[in-house]
């Protein structure tokens, strides 16, 4: 098993082998998995996702718990998420990475790993669900929402770089297991903590294999099917030859740990929001007669108070909700690739993860809102009963016949890049339940490449479902943890700003004059 961490040929062997094992028997095991999982999940969704009357309106209660948290750090930290931009832009831009420090990776690296697991085909068709059930307005909500997440994602990923766990081997492990254990170690509960963070651990390991793997596979799947002719299709018969690509890739990639999926991270995050920004930006200049009115229509709708969507508590509790489920922040994921970052300074990190909302929902949704107000408005395709990716494809259609092709790719790779990084999040939670043992970690890794591929031949709703339901669960501890920790995080970030300020965080690119290793490559 050992030499499966050298040789990435050997792991996705064994993926081959087990794909053509399970493929015979895959159309009945899904019906068996959905009857045995349909009753949990509806009793588990039921509690997570239960709704609150508030102002006449259903309020799913965890999209509450994370508004109010959201809120919260943000006027508590002073509106860190306005003060703190510039900063976050130059400590990404590597000018105060030292090479030298404790972790694994450089700030651009980590924040690209972590946004690489955010931005997925909810940042292209969870948009368009948004408006069609919310209205125009939700769009102005969710920008709301996106700029308030900010702050909470500060807050998060500065705990997990500054109760990370350095390991022999060089390598660190974070995120809120770590977090949550110190906390109540240090007041005399050590079985309690450790129970904490062994149930979020848990948590999230079935997390990742659902909605950070299977459900993300599952549609990639669907959209290449889509665009090389739908039920004509040479692969829309053939899930499990896909399935055996992407988990190959998958594979071959994630193999090498942090470094490798960080590697690849930082070429495909960009890559994949200038594909979707300068698509988008097209299609939304060619509609370009249109924008004064879409603008007007957005603000008016937010601010309504009638409307056929349900004016404007509607479209706050829409426009909240998508954001809020598209960045994750409160979710405690990310701070598990933040800690890997090289630095000495916790708070660094924290400023960093200040653009992953900014990117993920404030820019890319943002776009994916213009183009359906400004084509799919005037153009009448909202009354032709399209929801999801497909009213966000039809919009880009409108213009371009072609348009579909690109949108299709960056979904593609949107559900790639969530898939490593979910990976990574998943292996941190396993090796906490574990050990990090290589065998421990090449299990993981075998596992989570056999349920990528699982995902493209079978359909398990219940099994996506109860991950979704587990993994917003875990925001329930990990908020907690965030405000039990709130005045030592606003010490943290305060003393950082002001050592920043002073010049006593040396500045490589200022004093050495132009850029220095280990800035972003």
């Amino acid at each position: 098993m050992n030499k499966l961490k050298t040789r990435p040929a050997a792991l996705l062997s064994v993926i081959t082998l087990l794909l053509l094992c399970s493929n015979p028997v895959a159309a009945g095991l899904d019906q068996a998995v959905e009857s045995f999982m349909a009753p949990i999940t509806a009793s588990l969704s039921a509690f997570v996702f239960y709704k609150l009357s508030l102002f006449g309106y259903q309020v799913p209660w965890i999209v509450l718990w994370l508004a109010v948290a959201a809120s919260f750090f943000t006027l508590y930290l002073g509106f860190i998420n306005i003060r703190g931009f510039a900063l976050a832009f130059r400590l990404v831009r590597g000018d105060y990475h030292d090479v030298s420090a404790p972790g694994e990776i450089s700030h651009f690296k980590a924040v690209a790993t972590a946004v690489s697991g955010t931005v997925g085909v909810g940042n292209i068709g969870g948009v368009a669900v948004a408006i069609v059930i919310g209205g125009p307005g939700a769009a102005f909500w969710l920008i709301v929402a996106g700029f308030l997440s900010m702050s909470t994602k500060l807050v998060e990923c500065t705990l997990g770089v500054k109760y990370r766990k350095h390991n022999p081997d060089g390598s660190v492990s974070g995120g809120p297991m770590y977090y949550l254990e110190h906390y109540l170690v240090k007041r005399g509960f050590p079985r309690l903590g450790k129970g904490l963070g062994k149930f979020y651990a848990l948590a999230l390991v079935i997390g990742c294999l659902g909605i950070g793997n299977m459900f993300q596979s599952n549609q990639a799947y669907v959209q290449f099917v889509t665009i090389t002719g739908g039920e004509d299709s040479f692969f829309a018969e053939r899930g499990w030859l896909f399935g055996l690509a992407i988990a190959s890739l998958v594979g071959a990639v994630i193999i090498g740990g942090i470094r490798s999926i960080a590697a690849v991270a930082g070429k495909i995050v960009p890559l994949m929001a200038v594909l979707y920004a300068c698509s988008a930006l097209v299609i939304i200049a060619m509609s370009a007669q249109h924008i004064p009115a879409a603008i007007n229509l957005i603000i008016s709708s937010a601010f309504s108070v009638e409307s056929a969507t349900g004016g404007m508590v509607g479209a706050i509790i829409v426009g909240f909700q998508r954001a809020l489920f598209s960045n994750e922040a409160g979710l405690g994921s990310a701070p598990i690739a933040h800690s890997a970052v090289q630095t000495d300074h916790p708070a660094s990190e924290g400023f960093v993860s200040l653009l992953e909302p900014f990117i993920d929902t404030v820019v890319i949704c943002t776009l994916s809102s213009l183009v359906i107000v400004v084509t799919a408005y005037p153009a009448g395709l909202m009354d032709q009963g399209l929801e999801g990716i497909a009213l966000t494809s039809a919009a880009f259609e409108h213009h371009v016949s072609w348009a579909p092709y690109p949108l299709a790719i960056a979904a593609l790779l949107f559900a790639f890049s969530t898939a490593i990084a979910w990976s990574y999040y998943g292996l941190k939670a396993w090796t906490y339940l574990f050990s990090e043992h290589p065998v421990s970690e090449n299990l993981f890794k075998l596992m989570f490449c056999g349920f990528l591929a699982l995902g493209c031949m079978i359909q398990l709703k219940a099994v996506l479902d109860f991950s979704d339901a587990m993994v917003f669960l875990i925001s329930v501890p990990n908020i907690l943890g965030l405000y039990f920790y709130a005045p030592e995080i606003k010490r943290e970030i305060n003393e950082f700003m002001a050592r920043v300020k002073a010049g006593e965080i040396y500045n490589y690119r200022t004093e050495e004059g132009g850029d220095v290793p280990g800035t972003p490559d």
